[in-house]
């Protein structure tokens, strides 16, 4: 089809002009039948979102993604290219993709008058058939309509009041193709007024002048409920003429939070090659994100992006590459202690409230690595608050497996795990404790040797985590004492700013 040249070989061929409304509805139906998914790699809105979008797109509407941060709502706009033609005949030169059959702009009707079927053609390939636009403040009706070009006047010699001397805007120029407006509440309210004819009635009104335009456009909006933000706000007439209103979510369960990291996580094959990372630490990155969605610190109208576990799960990787780089070993695993190293990736993704500010970013961060590790924990290894109702201290081995390893620490002993400690002495280090072998063992039998030494320092981290033996992180390593003791010594569990130093994550 794209070797025709001229609109009067387009007419010989059989070419039937479509909106690009009709246009993605026949594709989509196509799809449906054929059981393919119109947008893969979206994980998680397979019976929510995707349906629902599905359903705007048949019935030819206009879309509002509503939804916080992190929530793929671009990335669902981006991928309705897929459901365009390959290519679309557009006159050639037109700067708002013509359709031969139906021009609108004077430019390609006056080209048409001169040279009938002899006007040239050339062939849209869907990849360009996208605009987008992030809504800012300093956003001008200029900018997404457009404005009169006196330089153009001036060189045709031509009035203001001809349709000629109009520059274009990104809305017209994305003519036939989808448009997205993303965050639409921070543009002023007085630039969405103008939005109200083009999605009613295809109407512009440039500078007083007033232009009859019927753009083909689909237009998808995307914005944070209205009642989360308090940058602005979509005025109501806009928000009545967006036919369907589509709610995001974030990942429901685990499982697809886990698909959603792996799949989205930029890691060279290097790293892959040198660095294994358990299921385990993978389930503890996912769960910082969901302790935090549910946090009281975290600021619940800004969201939690699943950008949060992505970044997180990229430096788990290099937190170890870099450990086993300084070490010159060839391979090593993500330890729990390496998990340290994500905290500038939970510091920098979450919005905190009053309360959480007064904690102080690092010290938050921290909580939810800490709630993580304790709500993961009781999937790993029996619940100690369980076993805390029975008198802990008091109770036999068969009643408190972990009576052998508290004993220890109670005796005065403690371990110091560095973070740059090799893996063969990290392991050896955790078989000095008493019990803890033998806890893993007891309840992991098919665990190897990497991941006994695995699930060994994750005990400590969980016992920590349930207040039944004391953890602190100072000056590049993990203390680990007696709680008691550290009671006594002024110790703390928390952590402040000042117990951490930049060079801990380098």
């Amino acid at each position: 089809m794209n070797k025709i040249k001229t609109l009067g070989e387009l007419k010989k061929s059989g070419y039937i002009s479509r909106s690009i409304k009709d246009e993605i509805r026949t594709n989509l139906i196509k799809k449906i039948k054929a059981k393919e998914n119109a947008f893969p790699g979206i994980l998680g809105y397979e019976d929510s979102v995707i349906p629902d979008t599905e359903r705007a797109l048949l019935s030819r509407h206009n879309i509002l993604f509503l939804g916080l941060r992190g929530q793929a709502k671009t990335r669902m706009a981006r991928q309705m290219t897929e459901l365009l033609d390959e290519y679309i005949p557009v006159v050639s030169g037109s700067e708002i993709n013509d359709d031969p059959l139906k021009p609108i702009s004077r430019y390609a009707i006056d080209l048409i008058e001169e040279h009938g079927d002899n006007t040239p053609i050339s062939w849209l390939h869907r990849s360009q058939r996208y605009g987008e636009k992030l809504a800012t403040p300093d956003v001008s009706v200029a900018d997404l309509i457009g404005d009169i070009d006196p330089i153009k006047a001036a060189n045709l010699k031509l009035s203001f009041a001809d349709e000629r001397v109009l520059h274009y805007g990104i809305i017209p120029r994305s003519n036939r193709s989808i448009f997205v407006i993303n965050e639409l509440p921070d543009l002023q309210a007085r630039i969405q007024v103008s939005l109200f004819n083009i999605l009613e009635e295809g109407d512009l009104q440039i500078r007083g002048f007033k232009l009859r335009l019927p753009l083909d456009v689909l237009f998808v909006f995307t914005a944070n409920p209205e009642d989360y933000t308090n940058r602005g706000s979509i005025v109501t007439p806009l928000k009545d003429r967006i036919e369907s209103q589509i709610l995001t979510h974030y990942p429901k369960s685990i499982e697809t939070s886990l698909a959603i990291t792996e799949q989205e996580a930029n890691i060279y094959q290097e790293q892959s090659d040198k660095v294994k990372i358990s299921d385990l630490v993978k389930r503890l990155i996912e769960q910082v994100a969901f302790e935090a969605r549910t946090s009281e610190l975290v600021d619940k109208k800004s969201g939690v992006s699943a950008r949060l576990t992505i970044a997180a799960y990229e430096n788990a990787i290099s937190s170890a590459e870099r450990r086993a780089i300084i070490n010159s070993e060839k391979e090593t695993q993500v330890w729990v202690s390496d998990l340290v190293g994500i905290i500038p990736s939970i510091t920098g993704k979450i919005e905190l409230v009053y309360e959480g500010e007064q904690e102080g970013p690092y010290q938050v961060a921290f909580n939810l690595l800490e709630k993580a590790i304790r709500t993961q924990f009781s999937l790993y290894f029996p619940n100690p608050d369980t076993l805390k109702k029975k008198r802990v201290k008091e109770a036999s081995p068969e009643d408190n497996p972990y009576k052998s390893i508290t004993r220890w620490f109670d005796s005065g002993n403690h371990l110091d795990l560095f973070f740059d400690t090799k893996d063969g002495d990290k392991t050896q280090l955790l078989y000095k404790v008493d019990g803890l072998h033998a806890l893993v063992k007891k309840y992991h039998k098919a665990a190897n040797e990497k991941e006994n030494a695995l699930l060994m320092e994750f005990v400590l981290h969980g016992l920590s985590a349930y207040s039944l033996i004391s953890k602190k992180v100072v000056e590049g390593k993990i203390e680990f004492k007696d709680l008691m003791g550290s009671m006594l010594n002024m110790g703390t569990q928390s952590f402040s700013d000042d117990d951490f130093n930049e060079s801990d994550f380098n």
